[in-house]
């Protein structure tokens, strides 16, 4: 992890509040963000300013669907005592990082973001040649900055925003991270580490700067990293000294690809609200049962006696994420061969989905009838988010000079 220490192997990710999730929902973030809770110290957010960017016009179901969604990211598993979950416009340290680092970040960076343009084309019925749109990757960069996450679960589609979140950071400590002392208070910080290590270090440092290896980078900072006598300040300023530059303020993250999720919408498509297409996580058993027996089948096989093609059909791909193997061989054989019925097909997945949801639906139900449970999980998660955020804009403003008095 470049530039990220272990003390900030931090995940960050959040979601636009879009009320209750679906089916894509939970195969392509939540099962992911369930692994990581594990593995790392995960901050989930609710992006409640990010639905301001294109939905300012009218943010009234904002606070139902932030509810709703958090219950589902419960029931679903994400646990409040494995990661934190706040809401974004909780923690207004968001918005300062934000206003502060636009007055350092080139407008053209903002204006070559892969996804502005898409994004206004595919919204042409919305107004969105406003400041907040334009600024939206900027304040997905102080989201990730503001907790020096080292990671950002992100599609390949997403990781320009990861990018030039690294640029930012790289812009920012070279602007910010000079200290007039700087070399002096580094080489104070060697000292603590002991004269064995300090002299490891000096070593790896020459190789690297010297000679460009980037085994003794990655050696050094795995020695920082085991350092038990010096401050995390001085192990950022000694990671500036490393690599060349100035005091680490800002990590740079990194992206950690996820994988598309695999989860089609009930016609073939992505599963999305906006196609009308998709399994909610809180559907009733008997809809669920409706809507996978009423899916559309392969388009040339009109009666039940004509043989099918399950690689042009809809319900093949549901067979592929719940269906084990012997099922699916029983699928393609019965199909091309007309020996079974497209309802035959289909119950081992109305089986399948109705068995994945029951435990989600009785876990959201408990929380349904304890809403004030799910405020006071969202107020704590709200209050350690914060602060965390605080901790870093004490630095800062320290950088940037604005502590006065």
């Amino acid at each position: 992890m470049t530039s990220v220490s272990s003390q900030h192997a931090r995940v960050l990710s959040g979601m636009r509040p879009t009320g209750r999730l679906h089916l894509g929902h939970y195969h392509g973030v939540l099962k992911n963000w369930i692994e990581l809770q594990h593995e790392y110290d995960c901050f989930f957010f609710v992006a409640d300013w990010h639905a301001l960017t294109t939905d300012y016009d009218d943010p009234s179901a904002i606070p139902k669907s932030t509810f709703e969604m958090v219950i589902d990211w419960l029931a679903a598993g994400v646990s409040a005592n494995s990661a934190t979950l706040f809401v974004q416009s909780r923690v207004p340290e968001h918005a300062e990082l934000h206003l502060l680092l636009s007055m350092m970040t080139p407008l053209g960076w903002l204006e070559r973001v892969p996804s502005y343009k898409d994004q206004q084309e595919k919204l042409k019925e919305k107004d969105l040649a406003t400041y907040g749109f334009l600024g939206y990757p900027l304040l997905q960069s102080a989201d990730i900055l503001i907790y020096k996450a080292g990671l950002v679960p992100v599609g390949e589609d997403q990781v320009a925003h990861v990018e030039m979140t690294r640029e930012i950071a790289r812009r920012f400590n070279h602007i910010y991270g000079r200290e007039p002392d700087f070399a002096d208070k580094a080489e104070q910080a060697k000292r603590k580490m002991g004269k064995k290590n300090a002299k490891l270090f000096d070593k790896l440092r020459r190789a690297y700067q010297e000679q460009g290896d980037q085994e003794s980078l990655s050696v050094a900072r795995a020695l920082l990293d085991d350092q038990a006598n010096i401050t995390l300040g001085d192990r950022d300023r000694l990671l500036g000294y490393l690599e060349g530059g100035g005091r680490m303020i800002l990590p740079e993250p990194q992206p950690l690809l996820t994988k598309a999720s695999k989860m089609p919408g009930l016609d073939g498509q992505k599963m999305s609200k906006s196609y009308a297409n998709t399994i909610s996580l809180r559907e009733a058993p008997d809809e669920v049962e409706k809507k996978l027996r009423t899916m559309p089948t392969d388009p040339q096989r009109i009666r039940r006696t004509d043989p099918g093609n399950p690689d042009v059909c809809p319900v093949w791909p549901f067979h592929r994420i719940y269906s084990d193997e012997s099922c699916q061989q029983w699928v393609q054989a019965g199909c091309r061969s007309a020996n079974i019925g497209c309802l035959e097909c289909k119950q081992p997945i109305v089986d399948a989905v109705r068995a994945e949801l029951a435990p989600i639906q009785s876990q959201a139900q408990e929380f349904e009838q304890q809403p004030d449970l799910v405020r006071t999980i969202i107020n704590d998660g709200c209050e350690r988010a914060r602060d965390t955020a605080r901790e870093t804009m004490a630095e800062v403003r320290h950088a940037m000079s604005l502590n006065h008095i």
